[in-house]
């Protein structure tokens, strides 16, 4: 949701307790300020595979001719992520052939890991070292997984609290819950003297965590898992000094906004990325402190100027950096926990932006799948927000017909028009390594009762309606359950409560979809839109109006 304000940290007091490619082959540069991306044409070697075999990483190689060579070897090169070309350490050489198979060890937990490097060809050529295939990462980091927990998927109601209420979060049915993490709040020293630094060391460094700052989210995750909740996380970067490392070198201008584009730029931020991952992986991997089921790495990252932030609008340079610190969090986590599932997140302005300084989320989703797919596809996941557009708009079944429609052209994707996203999420390129869709979240939605109880009870309920009956969506979050007074100034009035605490109609809505007395809510809805609200679900019936009020 487009807000520019940080999202409270409502548990602490009840709780606590592309840069790519130098090549053999044509390429090109694209400049953009401080920042400039090179895509390479075809290169001959092509990385068919990259992957964990014991204590060994194993990398297939194939070749469409040979490219020739001073000493007829090809070199394995590893990279970090914020380094491009022949210029990390061969880890691996072998005969130059048609196929070919590299073997290395993977060196997990030393400061020679290759967990969450990526992987390049070259040869040797005229005296120098000339890459002649694209990078690729890891793609199994499960296969080394020791802490890996059952999931706890049991239901696709959630909802993004503003409060420790577990009797109405019951009383509603809620089975997920999704919380946000601030990067910087938890590094550095303890900020409570009484509360000793607690120290993580990974791949030979030791690092500082603040201990006090930590206590709000062992207690949110705690109390999520003793109240069968399943959590989603997403982690955001926000300023401050201890964390200063993790932010990106183009996003250190005075811009302010909540999240920030993560430091995949230079070693140190790297590295502290790489252990922070690993860290919350193994904190929130079963034990004292429950689980974490999903993980957002990011929020919106198409809203640059507001999520993502980085001072460059070349959307090749935002993705590639956005993808490699994608990238650490994937790799760095399904290598402690199996079944941990990393998602992506995109806001619903799919081919309009309200922000000029935004990218359209489906141009970002395309890019950002080139990518994962050109460097090894792995099994990530989708988080979208489809909020009505404009946001205070109270009509969930009939959207302006100058904001959404039934094409792939659509401005926005709404709850009207879900399935043009998942159907183009059935695409092949789009698909995971497995051939199955990917799975999708709606991580964040809402309506405002500002315009009438009604309408946001009947729109909540044909919303819920569509998620239900879409086979590839496995999560409906509503965005809070008491209203916002600030929000409420932009007639945003999403809370299933008033502010004084009072229930609204939309609360026995919420309450009884997915259950036995669903019809009962379901037939009320009917009435409000006047059209039987299953019909309209299950015959994609397209309603559309053409201004602000309904019978436009």
């Amino acid at each position: 949701m487009k807000r520019n304000i940080r999202l409270k940290k409502i548990f602490m007091a009840a709780l606590t307790a592309v840069t790519v490619l130098t090549a053999t082959g044509s390429y090109s540069i694209v400049n953009h300020g401080a920042g400039e991306v090179a895509e390479a044409a075809g290169r001959v070697v092509k990385i068919n595979s990259c992957t964990i075999s014991g204590d060994n990483v194993v990398v297939n190689v194939s070749a469409s001719s040979l490219p020739s060579s001073d000493d007829g070897k090809y070199y394995l090169y590893a990279d970090e992520v914020y380094q491009d070309g022949t210029v990390g350490k061969v880890v691996a050489t072998t005969e130059r052939a048609s196929n070919a198979t590299f073997t290395f060890p993977l060196n997990h937990y030393t400061a020679e890991s290759n967990l969450s490097k990526k992987f390049l060809v070259a040869v040797k050529s005229g005296g120098s070292m000339v890459q002649v295939s694209d990078e690729h990462y890891i793609t199994n980091p499960e296969a080394i997984a020791t802490k890996t927990v059952a999931r706890n998927d049991h239901g696709m109601k959630g909802i993004l609290p503003n409060t420790a209420d577990a009797a109405t979060f019951k009383d509603l049915g809620i089975s997920q819950m999704v919380y946000n993490l601030y990067m910087g709040d938890i590094v550095g020293p303890s900020s409570d003297p009484a509360q000793p630094t607690t120290e993580f060391t990974y791949n030979g460094v030791t690092y500082q965590f603040n201990t006090a700052a930590l206590a709000q989210y062992d207690g949110f995750v705690r109390w999520c898992s003793l109240n069968n909740f399943q959590l989603t996380m997403t982690v955001l970067n926000n300023k401050t000094a201890a964390g200063a490392d993790l932010i990106h070198p183009l996003s250190r201008d005075a811009h302010v906004c909540p999240g920030y584009a993560m430091n995949t730029d230079e070693d140190a931020g790297t590295q502290h990325i790489k252990a922070i991952a690993a860290f919350l992986a193994q904190r929130y991997s079963g034990g004292a402190y429950g689980t974490v089921d999903n993980w957002v790495v990011g929020n919106e990252v198409n809203a640059r100027t507001e999520w993502y932030y980085m001072n460059s609008t070349n959307i090749e340079l935002n993705v590639s950096e956005y993808v490699k610190a994608f990238r650490i969090f994937y790799n760095e986590i399904k290598a402690v926990n199996a079944n941990a599932r990393i998602y992506t997140s995109f806001d619903q302005e799919w081919n309009r932006k309200s922000n000029p300084g935004c990218f359209l989320s489906k141009e970002y989703l395309d890019r950002f799948n080139y990518y994962m797919n050109r460097e090894g596809n792995v099994d990530w996941s989708l988080s979208v927000h489809p909020y009505n557009a404009p946001l205070f708009d109270p009509y969930a079944w009939k959207q302006q017909s100058q904001y959404v429609n039934t094409t792939l052209a659509t401005p926005y994707i709404t709850m009207e028009n879900i399935y043009i996203l998942t159907d183009y999420m059935c695409r092949a390129e789009m698909l995971g390594p497995n051939g199955n869709v990917r799975n999708i979240a709606l991580s964040e939605i809402g309506y405002t009762s500002s315009f009438g109880e009604d309408a946001q009870a009947a729109s909540i309920t044909y919303a819920y309606t569509m998620a239900e009956n879409n086979p590839y969506i496995t999560s409906f979050i509503l965005f809070r359950e008491t209203d916002d007074a600030h929000e409420m100034e932009s007639h945003i009035a999403q809370g299933l409560k008033n502010l004084d605490g009072s229930k609204k109609m939309s609360y026995d809505f919420y309450k009884y979809l997915g259950t036995a007395q669903a019809a009962t809510y379901k037939a009320k809805a009917s009435e409000i839109i006047g059209q039987d609200v299953n019909a309209l679900v299950t015959n994609r019936t397209f309603l559309s109006r053409g201004g602000w009020f309904l019978n436009d």
